[in-house]
């Protein structure tokens, strides 16, 4: 497969129809876009599950840190069974520790802004039969996989990846190829991403309480209808407003969409 900018490539064709289906979300519908996004990287590349996160780099990381302190934020898998989110979770904590697998370090190196990886390719053999490939692929389904890395500034990182399990073939050159291009068009969806979360601009990250009614301010609706959607008193929902708009610097509800739009940094 070779795939190029022309428009009537049917692998190109798929890619541009997904791109415009994302753009068809609303501003206050993120979280049913990503799920989208990922259900359909997976038909795309005959994956059988997809995780999408966010990196942040601590302001003050400790010396010889092997992952030069970037840390995980936000972590959101597409079919989060109880075994592959326990995975999920023991290795969000590990990255915490001081005892990091040789995989996180290497899918968190380098400063490229874009970075496609192969597993087979990134990794030595030796590492096939450690403990981790074992607990977090083998044990939980999975036998191979390609992550794709986004830096969206100097102190934030989106990370994808696509698994497939034992039954599948490996994925090849190609795969990651597609899986690059798709991922190349999409930064201005992985910034929407991070915005919803007060991530990028805020000053602050956002309470569960607050996303909310920011996802609901983003989707036109007035204080008086987010009162009445949440179910909270309208006193706490202008409270929410006032606290979202502190948090990204803005004083109303037009200068706040206006930073979804890119116009504002």
């Amino acid at each position: 497969m070779h795939l190029s900018t022309d428009p009537t490539n049917p692998h190109n064709q798929e890619i541009y129809a997904l791109w415009d289906q994302l753009a068809d979300f609303s501003v206050g519908n993120v979280d049913a876009a990503l799920t989208h996004l990922l259900s359909a990287l997976c038909t795309m590349l005959s994956a059988r599950n997809a995780l999408w996160g966010v990196l942040v780099r601590l302001p003050s990381p400790k010396r010889a840190d092997p992952l030069l302190g970037w840390r995980p934020r936000l972590v959101r898998v597409l079919d989060p069974i109880p075994a592959v989110a326990a995975s999920v979770q023991k290795q969000y904590d590990k990255l915490w520790s001081d005892n990091v697998d040789l995989s996180q370090i290497i899918s968190m190196a380098g400063d490229e802004p874009f970075r496609v990886r192969l597993l087979f390719e990134a990794l030595p053999p030796a590492w096939f039969e450690g403990e981790h490939y074992r607990r977090h692929y083998l044990d939980v389904g999975f036998a191979d996989s390609i992550s794709v890395r986004i830096a969206l500034n100097d102190d934030v990182r989106v990370r994808l990846f696509v698994f497939r399990d034992a039954q599948a073939p490996r994925f090849t050159a190609q795969d990651a190829q597609l899986l690059g291009f798709v991922m190349r068009g999409l930064r201005w969806f992985q910034r929407q991403q991070l915005l919803s979360h007060g991530l990028l601009i805020a000053n602050a990250s956002l309470t569960p309480a607050e996303r909310k009614v920011l996802l609901a301010l983003l989707d036109g609706h007035t204080e008086k209808q987010i009162a009445q959607k949440l179910d909270q008193s309208p006193n706490t929902t202008h409270f929410h407003v006032k606290s979202i708009y502190g948090k990204f610097g803005v004083s109303n509800r037009a200068t706040l969409t206006a930073l979804w739009l890119g116009k504002l940094r």
